[in-house]
């Protein structure tokens, strides 16, 4: 017998222990080699935890356990002999691929009726990563068809459910009962409560709004939008203007870009970027490097990147760390207005709202158009009103003149007459 102890690897630097959010494995189920069999929560993402090797698996930690990094959480006997009836991913991927051009000729068979299946003592019984998502999305576990062993609902059945929509009587109501549930905080949403409290207790946080007419930035999105993910195979969206306006007003306002290093003050002389995103595990701020350097386009493949990362919760603790300012977008909510928190060490955050159309007063008349509410929140420490106040005005008048991002800020004319 060849048992394999699997230890918790470390997620980063100054990580020393971490949750077991959630076991994708079954105890005694057999596992192939780098199949994901844990979800496990540091302080400052969420990571999968793939197997080292094939075999029976043992685990020796709990859904909610906090790990030392290096602590064993559980066995795999690679001595032990696959079940009858599976086959290597590998193997299963090989026969598909043989009986495709087969399968094309044949006469498709009706699906089976779920209903007329033989029920066992697993139907219906629910995976560990399908209950969280059951209960997350407050969904009927009854309305969920189970295509795993024996019937259970997998996760991926309750992906498909989703996907399908739910009728308004599979929807989970009030009940009218008075129960309540208990849930464990996550090691990252402890961590992001901690954070957020200590920014309010150990900053002198301060918040200046202005608007901003959207309409110069529509016209481009319009008129260049099919243009632009043709060539670029990427969509243009708002974010990019906001980051190359923030990175060039960040550029006359260094204060902005920096941070308080016990009694000093360190200026960034570079621009990295943190862009808010959801994901399943609630907000990340993934970074985007040299922000100052790239074109829209970059900015934009760079920011669909990391989100797609968050999204499938591959993302990893240096993908968000070391940022100099941080874009938070409420508005993809429907926000209004609101006033962001610093995302520390950093000393500013801008934050987005929904985009509404609102009458204006534009060369003495009135007119409607499509305005947005930006918001800077800024540790008064180090950034003075006249800075934050002037950083604000000079995104303001980046967007509502788009040409000026390409010209450091100044209007053309100026640069051709060498003002």
């Amino acid at each position: 017998m060849s048992v394999l102890e699997m230890k918790v690897p470390s997620p980063g630097e100054s990580i020393s222990e971490v949750e077991i959010a959630q076991w994708l494995v079954s105890d005694g189920d057999y596992v192939e080699k780098d199949q994901a069999i844990a979800e496990v929560d540091s302080d400052k993402a969420t990571l999968e935890l793939p197997a080292e090797d094939s075999g029976i698996i043992t685990l020796k930690a709990g859904e909610g356990d906090v790990v030392k990094v290096g602590q064993v959480v559980c066995l795999i006997d690679t001595s032990a002999a696959r079940p009858e009836g599976s086959a290597p991913k590998a193997e299963e991927k090989k026969e598909e691929v043989k009986a495709a051009p087969v399968a094309e000729k044949a006469v498709a068979a009706p699906n089976p009726d779920p209903v007329n299946k033989e029920a066992s003592y697993a139907t219906g019984t629910t995976s560990p990563a399908a209950s969280k998502m059951i209960a997350e999305n407050g969904l009927a576990a009854n309305s969920i068809n189970g295509t795993g062993k024996d019937g259970r609902i997998t996760k991926q059945d309750v992906i498909a459910a989703m996907s399908g929509g739910f009728s308004t009587a599979d929807a989970q109501g009030w009940g009218g009962s008075r129960d309540q549930n208990r849930e464990k905080m996550s090691m990252l949403r402890r961590k992001i409560a901690e954070r957020l409290v200590s920014v309010k207790n150990e900053t002198a946080m301060l918040t200046t709004f202005n608007e901003v007419d959207m309409k110069p930035i529509m016209d481009i999105r319009a008129k260049y939008k099919d243009a632009f993910a043709k060539h670029h195979e990427v969509n243009l969206g708002f974010m990019s203007f906001f980051t190359k306006a923030v990175t060039e007003a960040l550029n006359l306002y260094p204060a902005v870009n920096a941070q308080i290093d016990g009694n000093e003050v360190v200026f960034h002389n570079y621009a990295d970027i943190g862009i808010a995103v959801s994901s399943p595990k609630g907000l990340m701020v993934p970074v985007v490097r040299n922000a100052e350097q790239m074109s829209l386009a970059e900015i934009e493949k760079e920011i669909k990147r990391l989100a797609i990362k968050a999204r499938d919760g591959k993302i990893t603790p240096d993908d968000m760390t070391g940022g100099t300012f941080t874009i938070t977008n409420g508005g993809v909510f429907g926000s209004m207005l609101s006033t962001p928190i610093i995302n520390p060490p950093q000393s500013a955050i801008l934050g987005m709202h929904n985009v509404v159309e609102r009458p204006v007063a534009i060369n003495g008349k009135v007119e409607i158009r499509p305005i947005m509410y930006v918001a800077l929140s800024y540790d008064h420490r180090i950034i003075d009103g006249k800075e934050s106040v002037g950083f604000l005005v000079k995104v303001k008048e980046m967007l509502e003149n788009p040409e000026k991002m390409l010209f450091g800020a100044k209007d053309p004319v100026q640069v051709l007459l060498g003002l």
